[in-house]
C-alpha cells in the first residue's frame, strides 16, 4: 500500500471515501477496501499542523470495475461510529462543470437580472456556470440566484468581496450553495477542493458555458462628428473647457442696409461743404 506517493490515480477506478470517524486509519480503510478488489493506492490528506486526516480520502482499485463494486457496496458501512459515504472519483465529473465552486446568491433586489449578477461576479474569475435568477410562473425574481466559478479561489475571492455588499438597493447574501444530496453539507468543502487541485493538475479544465452576446453588448459610442471649426480657428490655443466662438460673417444680413458713416463737423470758423450728390 503506497500512502504517500504523489497521487495521480486512474480515476476511473477510484472512490471517494467521506464522513471518515477521526480514529480510522489508512490501514482501516486498506482493510475494509480490499474486500473489494486489489488496491493499488490509498491517499488520506492529513492536516499540515495535526497531522491528523481530514475525514475523508480516496482509494485506487486495479481496475473501474472493482471502484464500481466498492462503491455499490460500502457505502453507508459503518466504521467505528460513523457512516462512511463512498462515490466514484471519475474525472468526468471534472469535465461537465461539477468542481464545487457553486455559489448562492440571496436577498436580490427584484431588478437585478443575470446580466447584472454576471457583470459583478466575472470580475472575479471565469465563470462556468452562468448566473441563474430563480423566478416565478410570472417571471418575476424570487429573489435569489445561483451560479458557479471554474476554480474554487475565484469563488473564494467572490465570497470575500461580495458578502455583505450592496447590488442595487439590498444588501446581498453570497456563500457555497448546498449540495444537491439534501444532507445539509454546503459546497467547497475539503474533499471538492481537493478532487479539483488533483484534476487541475492533471490538465483537467471544467467545461464553461458559452457567454451570450447580450451579457458583452456595450451602449454603442457617440459617433456624431462635431461642428467644424471656422477658418483660421486654431484649436490648441483654446484653454481646456472653452466653447469656441464662430467668427463673425462680414456678409450683411438678407433684408439689412448699412448704415453711412456719421459725418464729422468741420473745425470752428470753416464754412460747412455741400452735401454730397447735389447738383
Amino acid at each position: 500500500m503506497a500512502q504517500n506517493r504523489h497521487w495521480e490515480q486512474d480515476k476511473d477506478a477510484t472512490v471517494y471515501i467521506g464522513n471518515i470517524d477521526e480514529r480510522a486509519t489508512p490501514a482501516m480503510i486498506y482493510e475494509i477496501m480490499v474486500q473489494m478488489g486489489p488496491i493499488q493506492n490509498v491517499h488520506m490528506p492529513r492536516d499540515r499542523v495535526t497531522q491528523s486526516h481530514q475525514g475523508f480520502g480516496f482509494v485506487e482499485f486495479r481496475s473501474a470495475e472493482d471502484a464500481d463494486y466498492a462503491a455499490k457496496c460500502i457505502n453507508g458501512v459503518k466504521l467505528y461510529s460513523k457512516n462512511l459515504r463512498v462515490n466514484k472519483a471519475s474525472a468526468d465529473k471534472q469535465k461537465a462543470n461539477e468542481v464545487g465552486a457553486n455559489l448562492f446568491v440571496g436577498n436580490l433586489d427584484p431588478m437585478v437580472d443575470e446580466k447584472i449578477l454576471y457583470d459583478t461576479f466575472s470580475n472575479f474569475g471565469r465563470i462556468a456556470n452562468l448566473p441563474k435568477v430563480a423566478r416565478d410562473d410570472n417571471g418575476s425574481s424570487k429573489g435569489y440566484a445561483f451560479l458557479s466559478f471554474g476554480e474554487f479561489e475565484s469563488a473564494d475571492e467572490a465570497i470575500q468581496n461580495l458578502h455583505g455588499q450592496y447590488i442595487l438597493s439590498k444588501e446581498v447574501s453570497v456563500q457555497y450553495a448546498f449540495k444537491k444530496d439534501g444532507k445539509g453539507e454546503r459546497h467547497g468543502d475539503k474533499a471538492e477542493r481537493e478532487l479539483a487541485s488533483q484534476a487541475k493538475g492533471r490538465g483537467i479544465v471544467p467545461e464553461t458555458q458559452p457567454v451570450p452576446p447580450a451579457f458583452l453588448s456595450t451602449p454603442a459610442p457617440n459617433t456624431q462628428a462635431p461642428p467644424p471649426h471656422p477658418a483660421g480657428f486654431d484649436p490648441s490655443s483654446m484653454a481646456p473647457g472653452a466653447v469656441p466662438i464662430p467668427a463673425p460673417s462680414h456678409a450683411p444680413a438678407a433684408g439689412f442696409a448699412p448704415q453711412a458713416a456719421a459725418r464729422v463737423p468741420p473745425p470752428y470758423g470753416h464754412p460747412v461743404p455741400p452735401p454730397t450728390g447735389l447738383g
